[in-house]
């Protein structure tokens, strides 16, 4: 089984919220499992993929909010992202355990869980279902906080600092 997808998948990946609560709203009334996982991919490695992996294990349908530059930008300092939210939500949609890829602007992806209601809202491993800053939006509309992926030993930061500190940037 591949596990990255061809163009044409990848681009049929990636929507709108407005048509993911159409295809959510379908999926729960054909008895599918939806699970909502998010962050700002700014340097794909592999705790991301071990993450998105855990997430779709959970739930027959993935999706995954992907911050916007300016969110990033906020959240990590000026200099950040490094890859541009287009070229992040492509290598996301890439992902085969990925089923739908959108891009949200605020800090939280409070919004995206009152207006999908996922079952599952999957959190990485450097949360506790008590630490996540969204259990009470989603305990609200009866979803569930499950932690997915491998011990926190990856981030996006920790590659950038390894790759300055090689370079001597």
């Amino acid at each position: 089984m591949p596990i990255l997808n061809s163009e044409s998948i990848i681009r049929e990946k990636i929507k709108p919220l407005e048509e993911l609560e159409r295809i959510v709203s379908s999926a729960k009334t054909e008895g599918k499992t939806v699970a909502l996982a998010n962050g700002c991919f700014d340097l794909l490695h592999v705790g991301h993929v071990r993450y998105l992996r855990g997430a779709k294990e959970r739930a027959d349908v993935l999706v995954v909010g992907i911050n916007s530059d300016s969110s990033v930008k906020r959240l990590k300092g000026p200099e950040r992202p490094y890859i541009n939210e287009q070229d992040r939500l492509t290598m996301i949609a890439a992902i085969e355990h990925v089923d739908y890829v959108t891009v949200f602007d605020s800090p939280t992806v409070d919004s995206i869980l009152l207006r999908l209601k996922p079952d599952f809202h999957a959190k990485g491993t450097d949360y506790t279902e008590e630490t996540v800053p969204e259990k009470d939006i989603v305990a609200s509309y009866g979803g569930k906080v499950i932690i997915t992926g491998d011990p926190k030993e990856h981030s996006s930061t920790n590659v950038i600092a390894k790759i300055k500190d090689k370079t001597g940037a």
